[in-house]
């Protein structure tokens, strides 16, 4: 048939043709135009299939490294458009019977919304359907200038079950992949990034420079010299080398020794004193001029002009009054007596020199 008579009305038989076809391919019901055994599709076939899909290489024949490399290569941000390529015109829509499709946007008029979308700010807003910012993840725009998560907008799709716009309503859009939601999201992420950087920087110059010029301010200087000072003391401590916690097991060892030492001294018998070395320890006594008694501070004898007995004086037991230590103290016998019986300790120790003793009465 050539032009000419397609310009013409067409006949009624063609126009009825024309019809049938259309009708056929929107309700689906032309023949598949492939072979039986692939309509079939018998379960040896999809066994078969599978088993070739498992089945790996013995041998690494670098094909995998080769489909990763595809991979990177087509990982670029790319901007491509969802829909479908369009289908041929039916001889309906030829002749002009039945209203043909809307035709497809081309690059141009694609740059055209995206510059629309982009002055109004759309990909710096959140999603309209989720509320989440774009961030890195996929991001679709539609021929009414909106733009939407590519999952959210599948998953209205699927909700409503109808092709429209969440926004304006608008049927039977076209999507395109767009990057304006990851780009801006890469950029005030450098930003940030930039930002704590230039912080980190600022503040390690602002302490350099506390650390080495003194301030003005009285009460600012004198921490600033006591912060130095604290700070040298303890670098020359350090690097004495002197172990602290070494040098208290050290005293704790010596205590300890200390205390054995004692205990053994006390534990074991006094050696008995002479007669001669008792008269000794007298004459020390005398020479001294020991007038009072240290526990009570009261004269041992009642004028000054009296002096000590002797020490082998003959007078029985209820008149000898004194009490003479081994460690050439005296005291009254009834003062001693009293404070032997108040002290705590379990050995007797002298009021004075707070040492053992052996006592000599008078």
């Amino acid at each position: 048939m050539s032009r000419t008579k397609l310009k013409e009305k067409p006949s009624s038989a063609l126009t009825a043709v024309a019809f049938q076809d259309h009708l056929a391919r929107n309700l689906d019901l032309s023949l598949p135009r492939c072979s039986p055994r692939k309509v079939l599709n018998t379960e040896q076939d999809v066994n078969h299939r599978r088993n070739r899909r498992a089945a790996k290489a013995v041998v690494n024949s670098g094909k995998e490294h080769q489909r990763a490399k595809v991979v990177r290569r087509t990982s670029n941000e790319a901007e491509y458009v969802l829909d479908a390529p369009p289908e041929p015109l039916s001889l309906a829509q030829k002749f002009g019977l039945v209203n043909r499709p809307a035709e497809h946007l081309s690059d141009g008029d694609w740059q055209e919304l995206k510059v629309k979308s982009n002055d109004r700010e759309d990909s710096a807003l959140p999603c309209a359907i989720c509320k989440e910012t774009f961030g890195m993840e996929q991001q679709v725009l539609i021929s009414c200038s909106h733009v939407f998560h590519k999952n959210c907008l599948a998953a209205f799709e699927r909700f409503t079950g109808k092709k429209t716009c969440p926004m304006c309503r608008r049927e039977q859009y076209q999507t395109r992949v767009i990057y304006e939601g990851a780009r801006i999201c890469r950029l005030k992420s450098a930003i940030r990034i930039q930002a704590t950087w230039r912080g980190y920087v600022v503040r390690r110059w602002y302490n350099h420079l506390r650390e080495t010029v003194p301030p003005k301010e009285p009460i600012l200087r004198k921490k600033y010299y006591e912060d130095k000072l604290s700070s040298i003391t303890e670098r020359m401590v350090r690097s004495c080398g002197i172990g602290v916690d070494d040098f208290l097991h050290e005293i704790d060892q010596s205590i300890v020794a200390s205390r054995e030492v004692f205990r053994s001294l006390a534990s074991s018998k006094l050696r008995l004193i002479s007669e001669d070395e008792w008269q000794q320890i007298y004459e020390k006594v005398k020479a001294r001029d020991t007038k009072e008694c240290p526990i009570c501070i009261m004269p041992f004898m009642r004028s000054c002009s009296m002096e000590l007995p002797a020490i082998h004086s003959e007078a029985p037991n209820s008149s000898r009054r004194f009490f003479l230590l081994s460690c050439t103290h005296l005291f009254h016998r009834t003062c001693l007596e009293a404070f032997e019986e108040l002290s705590m300790a379990e050995e007797k120790v002298c009021p004075v020199c707070r040492s053992s003793y052996q006592k000599q009465c008078f």
